[in-house]
């Protein structure tokens, strides 16, 4: 069963993208389209899951607008997290049943996704238990995440998916505690190497480890 990639070019209205995935859930559902990796990159948002702490969110509407900001609760499992240029945000629309894979194993290979693609560029990165999403200084005082993660299934198809940051500004995650952490910090592929990567390329690769991982 195979799985297209759909890679939406320029920065998009995080509701935009909201939007897509819901008509694609919706498509998928009836077998009107291909379950479909939604590859996008938004303009800035922080997004709070549905049952998600507000308390998290460190700085008021006011200051957010004045940042060209804006903060939505959405459907997906996990806390606070923010969205922005230089983060690729990866939604898979797919069908859990049909590839007998159970939500923990779906995470897993989402996970195992990004940890392939970070090893390209020479970052190394792993998972911590008990906090989804991927990880570098695993085990030491500096834990950083790199990629944030939150999903919702409905009807055994999922939505929503991961957000790997590669040239992000992280100051951005000051104004949160991200994914209600208070003692772990976050990181980019541009902060661990101290090299730009190309934005495109670290795009292709992650959609080449996507399709790797959820097809096999």
């Amino acid at each position: 069963m195979s799985i297209d990639i759909r890679i939406v070019p320029g920065l998009l209205p995080y509701r935009e993208g909201w939007d897509m995935q819901h008509l694609l859930l919706e498509q998928v559902k009836r077998g009107d389209a291909p379950e479909t990796i939604l590859i996008v990159e938004h303009m800035p948002v922080f997004t709070l899951g549905f049952h998600g702490n507000a308390a998290n969110m460190l700085a008021d509407e006011k200051a957010l607008k004045q940042r060209g900001a804006e903060i939505l609760r959405v459907e997906r499992g996990g806390d606070i997290t923010f969205h922005g240029p230089g983060q690729i945000v990866a939604y898979p629309i797919i069908r859990l049943r049909d590839r007998h894979f159970g939500v923990k194993s779906y995470v897993d290979r989402l996970e195992q996704s990004v940890i392939d693609t970070c090893r390209t560029f020479g970052v190394n990165s792993e998972r911590i238990e008990n906090a989804t999403g991927v990880w570098c200084g695993t085990g030491t005082a500096t834990e950083r995440k790199i990629c944030a993660i939150g999903v919702k299934v409905s009807h055994g198809i999922t939505m929503h998916g991961l957000a790997l940051n590669v040239t992000t500004d992280l100051d951005w995650f000051k104004l949160i505690n991200p994914c209600g952490f208070t003692s772990k910090g976050v990181t980019s592929i541009a902060m661990e190497t101290g090299i730009t990567p190309d934005f495109t390329q670290v795009t292709n690769i992650l959609s080449e480890n996507l399709l790797a991982n959820l097809t096999e």
